[in-house]
C-alpha cells in the first residue's frame, strides 16, 4: 500500500504587536500645537537613522508566555526646534542598546477625523514596503538590516478631548507562492551538546557588544568541529565555506512554539532574492534573563521560492500587514484626557523613578503603603522642609506640617520650601508657606499646615493660660492617634517629650532627627510599653490602669524594647533656651548636615514600612550578620551618628529605660490614669518626672556611692591601691 503524500503546510507568522507610551501621544500634541500647525505631511522620524535615532524598537521574546511588542517612546518622535543637542545625546545613548532593535517608520497625522478615515490605507502600506524593497534590491539590507523591518502609524489627535485615533501597519512583502514549513522545533533539539553550547556562547557574544546587541538579523554557521560564529548580512560569502550548518538568524519577538515572529517575512524575501536559496533553515533567537534560551527559540527549515514578477526590475510586491484590534481590521481610540492632565502627567513623572525601582532593583517595594501613609512633621524648619521634600520623593503624599513659627528672613537659604516672598511682611506662618510649596512642587501632594505650639516641660504656664495649652495638647494627641508616622524635627530637647510620649501610648511610627554643629543623630522610637489595640481605648479606666501597672520593658517575641530619645537621660528635659546666647538659642549647624539627617530619617522610616517586623524590627549594626543583608533594603538601625568633621557615620543600639520621663511604664501609666492633669504637671514642675520615674533616688544613690567611694580611697590610700 503506497503511503498518502503529505501536503505542504503553509509556514505562518506571528504578527507583531504595537505599545505606545502615553508620553509619545503628549510629546506629538505638543509637536502638533508649537510646530506642525495645521501641516500634515508625513513625519519620516527616522531621519537620523544612521545615528539610531529610531521611531520605534523591539527585542527577542524574553519570556515563553509573553511576546514583546514594538514599542514608541516620547523620543521616538522628531526633535522640537532647541531640542537637537539632547536629541544626539539620546542617539548616542541608545545606541547599541541591546533592548532597542530599532525598527524605522513613518507618521501620518491628519488634521480632521474625517481625513484620518479617508487615508489611502492600501496605498500607504504599498509606500512603505516599496522602501523594503528598494533596500533590498540596492543591497543596503545587507549593511544595515534593520531597514527590513518598518512600521506606518496613521493618526488623528484630537487635542480638545485628548482622544487619539490611530493604526498602525508592519509592512510585509508578500512571497508568491507562499514559504511552506518543512520542519520547526525548539533549537535545544537541533544540536549536539557542543553545538548549543557553542552557538549560545556566541550569540551572547553577539548580544553583548555594542556594535551588534540591536543588529536583529544575522547568519549563523557551525563548523564540522561544532564551533558557532555569528556574522552580519554583508559577509554572506565568507559563509560559504563546505562542512559547515548554515543558519539564517533573527530577533524574534514572538513566544509562540509553533509560529516564527513577524520580521522572518521580509528576511526569507532578502534570502530567496539576494542569495537565491531555496531551503532556508533559520534561527527564530529567543532568550532568557537576557542570554540566549534555545530551549525556548526555535530552528525551522522552509522552502521559498522567488515569485516570477520579482524579476521585473520594476515590480513592487504586494504587501501585508495592518495590526488587527481584538481580530478585527478596524483602528484604535485612546483617550488620556485624565492622564495628559498636567497634574496627573506630573503624579506619573514623580513616581517614575520609584517604578523604575520595581524592575531590577527593588521588586519589593510597596509604593502602596508609600502613597498611603500619613506623615506628621512636628517642626517646619531645616529639617521638616528636608524631611517633606524627601518623602515627596518616595512617594509618600498625605503630610500634614506643625510649627508656631514665621519665615524669617535668615530661613529661605537653608530651609527649603520658602522663598523670600515667605518673609515679607512679619513672614508667613511656616506650617502654611511650606503647605503651599509642596503643592506648587506637585499638585497632587495632601498636605496641611497646623499653627500650633508644642507645650513643653521647664516652660510654665499662668492660671490664665491653662486652657489654651491643655487645648493644644489634647489636639497634638488627635493629630498623633490620626497619623501613621511622626517626625519630631523641633528644635529644643524638651518640645520633644511630650510627642514622645504621645507616640508611645499611641504605638506609632517615630523618628527623631536631631543636628549637633557638625553632628546628627537619627534614631527611630521603640514601640510603645504595651502593643495595644484599638479596643483597649474603649476599656474601663480601672482595668486600663491594672494593664499598664503591669507592663514591662521588653517587647513582642522576648526581645528587649528598642529606646526612645530620652532614654539615656539622667534628668527631666527643661528649658534650654533661657540664659543662652543667640548662637546657643538657634540651632548652629553645618549647611550640610540637615539634608543628611533628613535624608537618613526618611530612609528610616522605608526601612521599618518595608520590614516584615514593621515597627518591632530590632535594631542592627553596619556589623551585623543576621541576615540582615536578606532585607530588600539592607539593615534596619535604631540610631545612626554621624560627624561631618570627620566624614563618619555609626550604627548604634539602645534599649528603653525603666526610668525614661518619656516612653516607661511607669509614665505612660500615668498619663493614661491622669490624662492632660499629669502633662499640665510635668509641664510646670520638671522634678515632677523626675520623682515619678525614680530618677531623683538614682541621682541621691549615686552621689551616695561617689562619697562612700571616694571615702575609701583615702583610707586605702597607704595601700598603694
Amino acid at each position: 500500500m503506497v503511503e498518502e503524500e503529505r501536503a505542504p503546510v503553509i509556514l505562518q507568522f506571528a504578527p507583531f504587536q504595537s505599545a505606545v507610551d502615553e508620553g509619545f501621544w503628549r510629546r506629538l500634541s505638543s509637536l502638533k500645537l508649537d510646530t506642525l500647525g495645521i501641516d500634515q505631511s508625513p513625519i519620516t522620524i527616522t531621519g537620523k537613522f544612521e545615528l539610531n535615532l529610531f521611531a520605534g524598537f523591539y527585542s527577542p521574546c524574553s519570556h515563553p508566555q509573553v511576546s514583546n511588542h514594538l514599542t514608541l517612546l516620547p523620543e521616538s518622535l522628531p526633535p522640537e526646534p532647541g531640542e537637537e543637542s539632547s536629541s544626539s545625546a539620546a542617539a548616542a545613548v541608545s545606541r547599541g542598546n541591546r533592548n532597542r532593535c530599532p525598527v524605522p517608520g513613518t507618521l501620518y497625522n491628519t488634521n480632521t477625523l474625517e481625513s484620518y478615515y479617508a487615508l489611502d490605507k492600501q496605498s500607504l502600506l504599498k509606500a512603505e514596503a516599496r522602501k523594503i524593497w528598494e533596500d533590498i534590491s540596492s543591497g543596503k539590507a545587507e549593511e544595515e538590516s534593520a531597514v527590513l523591518s518598518r512600521f506606518l502609524l496613521i493618526s488623528f489627535a484630537d487635542l480638545k478631548k485628548w482622544s487619539f485615533h490611530y493604526w498602525f501597519a508592519f509592512p510585509a512583502l508578500v512571497l508568491d507562492p507562499p514559504a511552506t514549513l518543512i520542519d520547526l522545533k525548539p533549537a535545544s533539539q537541533c544540536f549536539t551538546l557542543e553545538e548549543a553550547e557553542s552557538l549560545s556562547a556566541a550569540c551572547n557574544e553577539w548580544r553583548n557588544s555594542s556594535l551588534t546587541a540591536d543588529v536583529p538579523f544575522f547568519l549563523v554557521t557551525i563548523a564540522s568541529d561544532s564551533h558557532a560564529t555569528i556574522w552580519p548580512l554583508r559577509d554572506w560569502a565568507a559563509c560559504q565555506g563546505d562542512g559547515q550548518k548554515l543558519l539564517f538568524g533573527f530577533y524574534d519577538p514572538c513566544h509562540l512554539p509553533n509560529n516564527p515572529g513577524w520580521p522572518l517575512r521580509n528576511f526569507l524575501a532578502l534570502i530567496c532574492l539576494r542569495w537565491n536559496m531555496e531551503k532556508v533553515r533559520f534561527l527564530c533567537y529567543r532568550e532568557k534573563h537576557g542570554f540566549a534560551d534555545l530551549g525556548l527559540s526555535l530552528v525551522g527549515e522552509a522552502l521559498v521560492s522567488v515569485p516570477q514578477g520579482w524579476k521585473d526590475p520594476h515590480c513592487v510586491p504586494n504587501a501585508v500587514g495592518w495590526e488587527l484590534n481584538r481580530g478585527k481590521k478596524v483602528s484604535r481610540c485612546i483617550s488620556l484626557r485624565q492622564s495628559m492632565d498636567p497634574t496627573r502627567l506630573a503624579i506619573s513623572a514623580a513616581d517614575l523613578n520609584l517604578k523604575l525601582m520595581r524592575w531590577r532593583a527593588l521588586p519589593s517595594l510597596n509604593l502602596n503603603n508609600l502613597s498611603s501613609i500619613k506623615c506628621l512633621l512636628l517642626g517646619a524648619g531645616t529639617l521638616g522642609c528636608q524631611v517633606a521634600r524627601m518623602l515627596m520623593a518616595w512617594g509618600v503624599r498625605k503630610i500634614t506640617l506643625l510649627d508656631s513659627g514665621r519665615v524669617a528672613m535668615s530661613n529661605p537659604v537653608r530651609q527649603s520650601l520658602y522663598t523670600f516672598e515667605d518673609c515679607l511682611n512679619g513672614g508667613n506662618m511656616k506650617a502654611m508657606a511650606a503647605v503651599n510649596s509642596l503643592e506648587r512642587i506637585l499638585p497632587a501632594v495632601e498636605a496641611e499646615g497646623i499653627v500650633m505650639a508644642i507645650p513643653m516641660p521647664g516652660h510654665p504656664v499662668s492660671t490664665q493660660e491653662e486652657n489654651s495649652v491643655l487645648e493644644d495638647c489634647r489636639h497634638l494627641q488627635d493629630l498623633i492617634t490620626s497619623h501613621d508616622a511622626v517626625f519630631l524635627l523641633t528644635d529644643t530637647r524638651e518640645s520633644r517629650w511630650l510627642p514622645t510620649l504621645l507616640c508611645a501610648n499611641s504605638n506609632r511610627i517615630t523618628i527623631t532627627a536631631a543636628l549637633g554643629f557638625d553632628s546628627y543623630v537619627v534614631m527611630r522610637h521603640g514601640a510603645g510599653p504595651l502593643n495595644y489595640s484599638s479596643d483597649i481605648k474603649s476599656e474601663g479606666e480601672e482595668t486600663l490602669s491594672a494593664q499598664m501597672g503591669n507592663l514591662s520593658t521588653g517587647g513582642t517575641d522576648e526581645r528587649l524594647r528598642l529606646g526612645c530619645y530620652f532614654c539615656n537621660d539622667v534628668v527631666a528635659p527643661i528649658d534650654s533656651t533661657a540664659n543662652r546666647t543667640l548662637d546657643q538659642q538657634c540651632t548652629v549647624t553645618r549647611p550640610g548636615i540637615a539634608p543628611i539627617a533628613s535624608a537618613i530619617a526618611v530612609e528610616l522610616l522605608v526601612g521599618i514600612l518595608h520590614h516584615p517586623d514593621g515597627m518591632l524590627a530590632p535594631g542592627e549594626i553596619a556589623t551585623s550578620h543576621s541576615g540582615s543583608s536578606e532585607q530588600p533594603l539592607g539593615i534596619l538601625p535604631h540610631q545612626i551618628r554621624g560627624s561631618l568633621s570627620q566624614y563618619s557615620q555609626m550604627t548604634l543600639v539602645g534599649h528603653s529605660s525603666n526610668s525614661c520621663t518619656a516612653c516607661c511604664s511607669t509614665v505612660v501609666s500615668e498619663y493614661r490614669r491622669r490624662g492632660m492633669d499629669f502633662v499640665l504637671q510635668a509641664i510646670n514642675h520638671p522634678t515632677y518626672l523626675e520623682d515619678l520615674t525614680g530618677l531623683t533616688e538614682l541621682m541621691k544613690s549615686t552621689s551616695s556611692f561617689e562619697v562612700d567611694w571616694d571615702d575609701e580611697t583615702d583610707e586605702n590610700d597607704n595601700d598603694g591601691i
